[in-house]
Formats: C-alpha cells, structure tokens, sequence
C-alpha cells in the first residue's frame, strides 16, 4: 500500500491511497504523467519504501492448501480402505477353504492394492505404501490364500498382529521360544530334513542361512551401536557434501546417493525395529546384512541385500517355479529357471514402484536390471557346481568385482529411470517441509520450501 501526494489542478494536496506496486502504476492511478511535477520529498518517500511482497493469487493459494490437504485426505482414504480389505480377506478364510477357491475370492482385493497407490503423489507417501501393501501384502495374501505364509497360523493370529504382518514389514517376536532348540525353517514354520542340495539352493536366493532361530532373527544377531552410530556419521558427512554437488560429477552424485540410500533404510528401520520390540513385541524383518561385505553376486542379493523382498519372493516365486521345472529338469537344473523367475518378479514389481513414484512412460530400464543379474546369478551357479569347490577367487578379488559389477548396471538401468522422477528433489523437499512441521510448528507444502542439498 503506498501513500502518494499528488497535486490537482487546483494546486491543492491531495492524499490519495492507492494499491500500486510502484512509482508508475501510483502516477497512472493519480492520472498523472511522469513529466508533471512531484514533489521531491514525495520521491524520496517512495524510494525508501521498503519492498512489497507481490500478493499471491487467492486461487493459487487456494490450490495449493487443496492439493495437500487432498494428499492427507487420500492417505487416511488409502489406508482405512488397506484396514478393510484386511478385515475382509481374514473373514473370508473363516469361510472358504484354503486353495483356488480362497484365491478367487482375494483377487479383488489384489487388483483394489494395486490401484490404491495412484492415490498419492508425494515421495514417502507414495513410495511406502505402494511397496508395503502392493507388493509385500498382495504377496503375502497370496501365501495366505494357501494357509501359506507369514499371515497363516495355528490357532489363527490375533486380529492386529494380522494387520499388522500383512502390510508391515514384521516379524512376530515369540520370546518364549528364545530357548528353544533352533530349527530348519520355511515360511516361519518348522520344515522336514532337508537334503543338502535343498539348503544349498534356499541358501541361494532366500537371504538368510537354513537354520535361524525360532522368532525369525538371524543368527548373527543384532548389529552394535558402534555399527549404526558410525553409518549415522557417514550420513550427517553427506549432508554436507551435497553442499558442494555442483562440484562433483553425475556418476558420483549417484555412487553418494547409493551410500545414501543403505545407510538411511539400514539404520532408520533399525530405531524402528527397536521401537517395535519394546512397544509390541515385534520384530522388523531385516532389510539389509551389510551388503558391502559380499563376496560374489549370489552372496549379495541372496543374503546381504533388500532381505524383506527376497523373504516373501522365495516362498511366492522361487519354490513354486522350482517345484514345477524339477518335473522336467535335474534338481541341480530346476533351481536356474527358478532364480531367474525370481529375479525378473522383482524387476517387475520395482518398475512398478518407479511408475507410481513418477508416472512416467514405462522404459522397462529397471526389469532390464534385475533380468541381466538373474543370469548372471544362474552362470554364477553353475560355475561353482562346475568347479565343485576346486577352485574359488579369493573373497578381496571376488568381492570388489561383484560390488562393481552392480554398481555398474546400476548406474546403466536402475538410477536413470529413478532420478528422471526427481525422486532425490520431490523426496527433499518433503523432508524440509516435514522439519518444518516438526521444528517451527508450521505446515507447508514441498512445492513451498527448496532443497539445501539438490
């Protein structure tokens, strides 16, 4: 708002309120023409004037408290309708008979979670629903459909502990069983004697050794403090790097984006698993098992690598497929198709991912990923079936060359279709916002705030 005096013809001051932004909208409201005269004082005042604030368009304003008050209202929408789903399937197996039948009955709920994702646009929204219920719980109900899986027990699950090992990462945490004998284990239940070829190949694509003990935690046990404090360190020091990415190279920022990535899924899901076990008694399902350790390609996606996925692959994928080729093929044989099976689901499900992150036109990039490594796993097999343990690379050769080899590919397929979605950007910006929140007690939108890092 300025105040400009103005001389009329009658030579008489005239105070006159005007809503211009500056000197030349004030004269042109005034009818005047910058060759009549003004006062100079009336200048100055003007100039010194400090700078105003274009104001934004109430309907701008007005989109953008709809659009996040609309993400918020789908969430609660989403999830009510996961709650539901759940509720409906677990009554229907009161019902129906595990088998064909029960399966039938899932599969509206199947098609139901895929398309709930659509729903949300933002990063961390988006990105954790889409993997927790359209992969993880399609994938589990469909165990389930079998009297399979995690979601199956004897006498049924409680109603939460139901919900909650359907569309959350979890394992159910028996403490009773801490000293108890440790058992082979398939799909959380107590399984035959297994010849050695059998735990040979569970070992290949399960993630975890055969034996583990009866609550679902590895034998190694938990990681120590020292372990998370140092990745926590790593993080806090990329921080500050991104200060200077314009410095680096695009290769580079990727290679700091994968560090990024392990080191904030690695030991976030671990304060998550410690709040669980001393909240609820659960367990989270381990994610990683330091993967910078792995010694060749099988060591790293079977045991080191994303082990919530390959946990709920090997009983949906890998057992059926390897069930079905050992009718035409060796048992040493049946287990390739099965890995490769395994290998081009899970390229299929991150491609999906990708698409619900960004929506973009799908370049099958991702699949194209994990299809090169599930052949390469499956040639990885049959060499060392080949040698019989006569020969073998030392782990400091066989190691960097298996880490390489990934790092590689993935800096060729899975990180171009990735950062084409701005996800590193739109994922930032959601966090400052949510600092935001958390800090100043304001609510403001990403598309509001700007990331320090990218």
């Amino acid at each position: 708002m300025y105040f400009s005096l103005v001389r009329d013809s009658s030579e008489k001051t005239t105070e006159t309120l005007t809503t211009a932004p500056d000197v030349q909208d004030a004269l042109n409201v005034a009818q005047l023409s910058p060759a009549q005269s003004i006062l100079p004082a009336q200048i100055e005042y003007l100039e010194n004037l400090p700078p105003q604030k274009p104001l934004e368009d109430p309907q701008v304003v007005e989109n953008k408290n709809s659009t996040m008050e609309g993400e918020m209202k789908n969430l609660v929408f989403v999830w009510a309708t996961v709650l539901a789903s759940l509720l409906f399937c677990r009554k229907i197996s009161n019902v129906i008979a595990p088998g064909t039948t029960r399966l039938l009955a899932f599969i509206p709920v199947f098609c139901l979670f895929f398309y709930l994702p659509l729903l949300l646009t933002s990063v961390h929204l988006g990105g954790t629903t889409s993997f927790f219920v359209t992969w993880l719980a399609n994938f589990k109900l469909l165990l389930f459909a079998f009297d399979k899986g995690p979601l199956f027990s004897n006498p049924p699950l409680p109603l939460s502990k139901f919900i909650l090992t359907a569309c959350v990462p979890i394992k159910i945490s028996d403490k009773s069983h801490n000293n108890k004998k440790k058992s082979t284990q398939v799909n959380g239940k107590p399984s035959l004697e297994a010849s050695e070829s059998e735990k040979s190949d569970e070992s290949q694509v399960n993630g975890r050794r055969s034996e583990v003990v009866a609550s679902g935690a590895s034998i190694k046990g938990t990681k120590s403090p020292i372990n998370y404090s140092v990745k926590f360190m790593v993080f806090v020091l990329l921080l500050k790097v991104y200060e200077y990415g314009d410095q680096f190279h695009p290769l580079m920022k990727m290679a700091l984006f994968c560090v990024h990535i392990y080191v904030v899924l690695d030991v976030g899901l671990a304060m998550f698993a410690y709040l669980a076990r001393a909240i609820v008694g659960f367990d989270l399902e381990p994610q990683f098992d330091e993967p910078y350790l792995a010694t060749s390609l099988q060591d790293f996606w079977g045991k080191r690598w994303n082990l919530m996925v390959t946990g709920i692959l090997h009983p949906t994928v890998y057992i059926p497929v390897r069930s079905f080729s050992g009718r035409f093929l060796s048992r040493e044989l049946a287990s390739l198709p099965a890995v490769l099976a395994t290998f081009i689901v899970s390229g299929l499900m991150h491609e999906l991912i990708f698409y619900y992150l960004g929506r973009l036109k799908l370049t099958w990039e991702v699949t194209w990923f994990f299809v090169i490594h599930g052949v390469l796993v499956s040639l990885e097999l049959v060499v060392k079936r080949a040698v019989d343990g006569r020969f073998r690379l030392p782990a400091v050769v066989s190691g960097p060359l298996a880490l390489g080899l990934v790092i590689a590919t993935s800096f060729w397929l899975f990180f171009p279709p990735f950062l084409r979605c701005d996800t590193e950007i739109r994922s930032c910006k959601e966090f400052v916002a949510f600092m935001e929140l958390v800090i100043r007690g304001r609510f403001v939108g990403p598309n509001d705030v700007s990331c320090p890092y990218f």
